[in-house]
């Protein structure tokens, strides 16, 4: 593993462990075990950090979405889905960009990118499971795993759960089957 994904796997882990606030440079360099240097090299600011940690944390995500039927598994999109919204870590980092972003404005235009290159991400994974992917039903299906994942990690029981996943299966039956 490169230093790079190890700072973000570091980083990722500690916010899990305790949310945005553990993400500073000595304890996520400590955690991947590089040097600060090397951290403040390919990440200057936490923000900057917070940012790569959410592109790296939805990659994996996609992969997992876009990759499971060749895999073998019988993972359905909304089963994959689910399982995203129900991990704290990812919840943690939502939390933690929108407090950056509060705080600092002119990482605005950042998350803006961010969201229409998490959006862009998203269009391929519904084309492939036979859904339309249109710019206002990728917004509703993002705006939908958001709240569902905020409301899991406020609520955090089994109740929580099931009814996220119920929206999910919702959500996903609203969208329009692709008729390419």
């Amino acid at each position: 593993m490169d230093v790079r994904t190890r700072i973000l796997e570091a980083a990722l882990r500690l916010l899990g462990e305790g949310g945005a606030q553990q993400l500073t440079q000595p304890r996520v360099s400590r955690e991947a075990g590089v040097r600060q240097s090397h951290l403040t090299y390919y990440f200057p600011t936490v923000a900057e950090l917070l940012q790569a940690v959410a592109r790296h944390s939805f990659q994996s995500l996609a992969k997992d979405l876009a990759g499971a039927d060749a895999r073998g598994r019988s993972t359905t999109l909304v089963e994959g889905i689910a399982k995203g919204t129900r991990d704290k870590r990812r919840v943690r980092l939502m939390l933690g960009l929108v407090q950056s972003v509060d705080r600092d404005a002119t990482l605005k235009p950042g998350m803006r990118r961010f969201i229409r290159e998490l959006r862009a991400g998203l269009e391929p994974i519904l084309r492939s499971a036979g859904l339309e992917a249109t710019p206002q039903d990728v917004a509703f299906l993002h705006s939908v795993v958001v709240g569902c994942a905020l409301l899991q990690f406020a609520r955090d029981d089994d109740e929580a759960r099931a009814e996220a996943r119920a929206v999910l299966e919702r959500a996903i039956a609203c969208l329009p089957k692709d008729q390419t």
